[in-house]
């Protein structure tokens, strides 16, 4: 189980390298989700905007949560934010899945594109 995701600068058109990106974990009691979240991994977008989140490890099942601190990498460019984090949450479920996610961001809106592999 694995999630992929790219980051796309979509004013200037190319990879946001360089964001800061936090992997959390939902955490459980008895297979019941709680509400609070665990942090599994930092990891940093490479040059083609691409981040690989594995926890040095294959993720085990369960909800995950990618929060690309977006504010960061707008300020390294002398533009300003409307939002501070971009946060992102899908659920592995079977021993193969694999997400792909594509997260297009401008200082002032972002989308998504998801896909879903098992």
């Amino acid at each position: 189980m694995s999630i992929s995701a790219q980051a796309v600068d979509v004013i200037h058109g190319r990879p946001a390298a360089g964001i800061r990106v936090r992997v959390q974990r939902k955490t459980s009691d008895l297979g019941i989700e709680l509400d609070d979240w665990l942090t599994v991994e930092h990891a940093e977008t490479d040059g083609m905007g691409y981040v690989r989140a594995d926890a040095g490890q294959r993720l085990g099942r369960g909800p995950y949560q990618l929060i690309f601190d977006s504010n960061a990498y707008f300020a390294t460019l002398g533009l300003r934010t409307a939002y501070k984090e971009v946060s992102v949450v899908v659920r592995l479920i079977g021993e193969s899945d694999f997400c792909q996610l594509q997260v297009r961001l401008a200082p002032y809106y972002y989308s998504m594109y998801f896909a879903h592999r098992d």
